[in-house]
């Protein structure tokens, strides 16, 4: 590396980098320490990381059991374009109508282009998403981990 030359993200860049990323990596762990890595959508609200998941599913579970959490976002195909986001925290069941009713929005503003009609689904799938439903936010520690290979400068 160039004397000088970071590839680090500034707290600003790396929370853009979030809130504009498509897919986000939730990884939660197994009563047995084994990490579960689960690609989430996600918005962010208030400055945390927010996502929903069936209230039943083992996910959500594994959370309640143990609240620890990592969560990832990354881009870039070429070596010179790679860059990653990573924040590590404690997952929290959020309970505030109105932080979910917002949190509802942002996902739907988000990913309404994205999303499958339930009429388009399979019994089974459709069953699925319509289950109830937590909201969890990513309480993320003040460090954060996060890397932009543009800022080398290669092409």
């Amino acid at each position: 590396m160039l004397p000088g030359v970071s590839v680090r993200m500034d707290r600003d860049e790396a929370w853009a980098r979030i809130a504009a990323a498509h897919t986000g990596i939730v990884t939660s762990l197994r009563r047995d320490g084994t990490p579960m890595a689960t690609p989430m959508w996600f918005c962010v609200v208030d400055g945390a990381v927010h996502f929903r998941t069936p209230a039943g599913a083992k996910k959500t579970a594994r959370l309640r059991h143990d609240p620890r959490v990592s969560f990832l976002v990354e881009g870039g195909e070429r070596w010179a374009q790679l860059w990653a986001v990573h924040l590590a925290g404690r997952a929290a069941m959020v309970d505030d109508d109105e932080v979910i009713a917002r949190v509802d929005a942002a996902l739907q503003e988000k990913y309404a282009g994205f999303k499958t009609p339930r009429t388009a689904m399979a019994d089974d799938t459709r069953d699925h998403y319509e289950r109830p439903f937590v909201v969890v936010r990513i309480d993320a520690e003040e460090r954060i981990v996060s890397w932009d290979n543009t800022k080398l400068g290669h092409s």
